[in-house]
């Protein structure tokens, strides 16, 4: 039997030890404050993030020492945001994740050097391929809390394996499905959360759903010409880029209220400085820094993807985002 870790215990982590505990696992979660892990412990619910969640504490090993946690685990699911992993685990022993399988539902691009979770890991952990897992949506934290029906998809090398870790994490309200693509819908995450940012802007801005929804399809073709030139793939006929990784993923992320990103966006598009816009959100949205990684990253592909560099340049450019929006309007199709 698997023995499952969490590291984090922001909202999606939350959710996460939620839905594992509700399917029976017992697991081992780090939680960096020792007041959290006091509050779980007394409350069971997290003082600051899904507060409705409640949790069978009897399921919880709860410890801020990441080291033990990781030593306890033989799956780990990170979720970690990706603009702090390096903080994080630059501590940690080289050998920390040896025969470790690594889950990730890190939804966005490290910032130092553009890499992805797994390049990260295999650089300064020597962690293969082979022993990472992603896990995506389409689901939003808030929802799973609220026990509402959710789709988990998790991909891997090795589909046995990838169908075992999925399987754990089943219960009468949450669905899993397993797919081979572990770069594209990594690819996939990142660029959704730039197209959702960018959908928040264009509320905020008041345009209406028939503009929304031919910007979502055009970002829809963008996000595939993107993540087929990234992944360097002779040939992707086998993925289904309509599936719920993929296009689900981007459509619940640019309309749904519980989407940072679209939220972040929308204080933009009224008019709030990007700056001021995170203060107040309050919470990280993957989107800000996966524009510009992806604005880097495609300085050496040339990838036509417009519309994500103009929320690149609203975001960093200091374009205004009326501006930005009288061009994308023009390109729409």
């Amino acid at each position: 039997m698997m023995q499952f870790g969490i590291l984090g215990s922001g909202s999606w982590a939350t959710a996460l030890a939620k839905i594992l505990t509700d399917a029976g696992k017992n697991i081992y979660w780090w939680v960096r404050n020792d007041d959290t892990i006091s509050h779980l412990e007394k409350r069971r619910h997290n003082p600051h993030y899904l507060t409705n969640a409640y949790f069978n504490t009897g399921k919880l090993q709860l410890n801020s020492n990441i080291n033990f946690v990781i030593e306890q685990s033989d799956v780990l699911v990170a979720v970690i945001p990706s603009v702090y992993i390096n903080q994080v685990l630059s501590s940690l022993n080289k050998d920390a994740f040896n025969n470790k399988k690594i889950v990730s539902a890190v939804k966005g691009i490290l910032p130092e050097k553009n890499q992805l979770f797994h390049e990260y890991l295999n650089e300064n952990f020597n962690v293969p391929l082979e022993n990472y897992f992603t896990l995506l949506g389409p689901s939003h934290a808030e929802e799973v809390a609220a026990e509402k029906l959710s789709y988990l998809t998790f991909s891997g090398l090795d589909i046995s394996v990838t169908k075992q870790i999925a399987e754990a994490f089943k219960t009468e309200f949450i669905l899993t499905s397993v797919n081979p693509d572990i770069i594209g819908v990594q690819y996939a995450a990142i660029m959704k959360n730039i197209y959702a940012l960018g959908a928040g802007i264009a509320h905020g801005l008041d345009y209406g759903d028939n503009f929304l929804s031919v910007y979502i399809a055009n970002a829809a073709n963008e996000m595939v010409r993107f993540v087929r030139e990234v992944k360097h793939e002779a040939s992707d006929a086998h993925i289904n880029y309509a599936a719920s990784v993929y296009l689900g993923d981007l459509l619940v992320t640019c309309y749904s209220l519980y989407s940072r990103n679209r939220t972040l966006g929308n204080m933009i598009g009224k008019g709030y400085s990007v700056k001021v816009a995170q203060l107040e959100l309050g919470m990280v949205a993957e989107g800000y820094n996966a524009s510009k990684c992806v604005h880097n990253t495609n300085q050496q592909l040339k990838v036509a993807i417009p519309i994500a560099d103009i929320i690149y340049k609203i975001l960093w450019e200091q374009l205004l985002p009326a501006d930005g929006f009288t061009a994308i309007e023009k390109m729409l199709v």
